[in-house]
């Protein structure tokens, strides 16, 4: 519950004995740690669920920017939610900020599942936002402080609307569970209640470990109150007392690198449309790609139960310069397939074109035909660039189809023909490769820069900033996820599939770059030589041994 300085190197034996001891704190990282499911069910949902909800609103289905901001928006009050969330843990209560949470996220899920039109949707996902955003603020926090020292570490129509709305059952369990569990022991002691906080402590460790608890408790609350008194209470002292100091300062490099890198290789774009994604790859039907797009949310799980066993072996500095090779190699990969899709897609056959339907023909299409000039360089793709729907041929799908008005009638017509509709990608014999290369991408990130660089902002701040550092590292997280998943879609109708992949092994490799130089190695290290790390700078081994050649060439 109170760190000691000491850096121990856990294995997955010691959870479960420790646990299997004392079974009380596995409820509390159980209960608690729903915090974290709340997020990743809203995230792995709405991926999905925005298919149907295009379905129902064509309004939605017209406009890129209102399917962004249906996405983002719970993005954006968790920007909000994380900022507030630190000061409120503080000032009521790590338990309390959890019930406000999920009172929240019950009251946005319901919002959401009875909205009768687009914009109360993303009203009940700002109320989601606000909830997860002081979720993730501190359910880590909560089980931090529960939790013994030697295992912290590693511990069709109306569709959309169950899927949105079914996301309230996790925020009832965990408010239910929550009004079991007592409040924090940290924030118990630091508040006056010394015997609420012993009576926490009592249920946690064996009776011969609760005295040395309770005297770490007092001196680590001490040190803190002392700081307070000479850097001051408010917000802005103790932000002006952090970037003062140098150890917080390179930390917050360190930090906040970690946490925008991790949104700048794109992962939450791949998350929250992936079953778009595999709609440009070619798979028309939103079962299949919703079906397909959980292979993904599978991997990403399985991926974070990898990162505990390796994470303290390996390191974290060196699990992510891994895990960032393995991301920029998948996403040139998937550039290049999606780039080869695209230029492999369907001719389009001019005579179905016309005789397709009476004024069925697309718009930007029937020019060539007026003309009589060879449309022969047209495909698939330049139908739906031009804001038109392909309905491909009955015979072979990747055969020559026909260009047509994108419209609910036409789409209803293509099928009555037994004929398939695409409208965001086009028939592809490379579509395979897309769901191969997409969970490749998973494999690499989850393990890595999935879960490290939350592991990394815990151990890089000084105990009296670490609340504050680690709460400007939070919102940086959320304001790069913002701009990513803001921006995705009209990203992508702007510079191509390919070209947003592009883009994002570029930024990976900026991102990767940024993590060599500023990111230190912690694993294995006391936290105070964490902090004299810091004090000095990071300087990667190259430039070190750059330097000791310099020095000894002067001598």
């Amino acid at each position: 519950m109170v760190e000691r300085g000491i850096a121990k190197e856990i294995r997955l034996t010691e959870v479960w004995r420790t646990t299997w001891e004392t079974p009380y704190i596995m409820r509390l990282a159980l209960s608690a740690g729903i915090g974290g499911l709340l997020f990743g069910y809203d995230t792995g949902v709405i991926a999905g669920a925005l298919l149907y909800i295009r379905e129902e609103f064509q309004v939605v289905d017209d406009k890129r920017w209102l399917q962004e901001m249906i996405v983002s928006m719970t993005v954006a009050g968790a920007i909000v939610g994380a900022a507030v969330g630190g000061w409120y843990n503080d000032r009521f209560g790590r338990k309390t900020s959890i019930l406000i949470a999920d009172v929240l996220f019950m009251v946005g899920a319901v919002v959401m599942a009875l909205a009768p039109a687009p914009w109360v949707i993303i009203v009940g996902r700002v109320l989601v936002g606000f909830g997860v955003g002081m979720a993730s603020m501190t359910s880590p926090l909560y089980i931090s402080e529960m939790s013994p020292a030697r295992i912290r570490g590693a511990l069709t129509p109306g569709t959309w609307r169950w899927m949105l709305g079914v996301s309230a059952v996790p925020a009832i369990i965990q408010f239910c569970l929550m009004l079991t569990l007592p409040e924090s022991p940290r924030w118990l002691y630091r508040n006056d209640m010394k015997a609420e906080s012993r009576d926490v402590l009592e249920r946690i460790y064996p009776a011969e470990e609760v005295e040395a608890e309770i005297a770490a408790l007092k001196e680590s609350v001490m040190a803190e109150k002392a700081d307070e008194d000479i850097i001051g209470h408010t917000f802005y002292a103790k932000l002006k007392g952090a970037l003062s100091n140098p150890v917080v300062r390179h930390g917050l490099a360190a930090g906040i690198t970690v946490q925008v890198a991790q949104q700048f290789v794109g992962i939450n774009t791949v998350m929250y449309y992936s079953p778009t994604i595999l709609q440009f790859a070619g798979y028309a039907s939103n079962k299949t790609a919703m079906a397909l797009s959980l292979i993904t949310s599978g991997l990403n799980a399985l991926g974070s139960i990898v990162s505990m066993m390796l994470v303290d072996r390996y390191g974290r500095r060196k699990l992510m310069i891994i895990s960032m090779f393995g991301i920029i190699s998948c996403l040139v990969i998937l550039a290049a397939v999606f780039s080869e899709t695209s230029k492999q897609a369907p001719k389009i056959d001019t005579r179905d074109s016309i005789s397709f339907a009476p004024n069925g023909t697309c718009h930007a299409f029937a020019p060539y035909i007026a003309s009589k000039a060879s449309p022969s360089n047209w495909n698939c793709m330049n139908c739906l660039r031009s804001h038109c729907g392909f309905c491909s041929n009955k015979a072979q799908e990747y055969a020559p189809g026909a260009c047509i008005v994108l419209s609910t009638d036409m789409k209803s017509l293509c099928h009555s023909k037994g004929r398939t509709y695409f409208k965001d990608g086009c028939p592809s014999k490379f579509g395979y490769l897309a769901i191969i290369f997409l969970g490749l991408y998973i494999i690499a990130y989850a393990p890595g820069m999935g879960t490290v660089p939350w592991i990394v902002n815990s151990e890089i701040y000084p105990l009296r900033y670490r609340g504050l550092a680690g709460g400007i590292a939070a919102v940086s997280n959320w304001s790069s996820n913002l701009v990513v998943s803001e921006t995705f879609l009209t990203l992508t109708h702007e510079v191509g599939s390919s070209g947003m992949f592009l883009l994002f092994a570029v930024s990976s490799a900026t991102g990767l770059v940024f993590i060599w130089m500023l990111v230190p190695e912690t694993k294995g290290l006391q936290f105070e030589e964490v902090e004299k790390l810091l004090e000095d700078g990071i300087r990667p081994s190259l430039f070190r041994r750059m330097s000791r050649a310099k020095e000894v060439d002067t001598s």
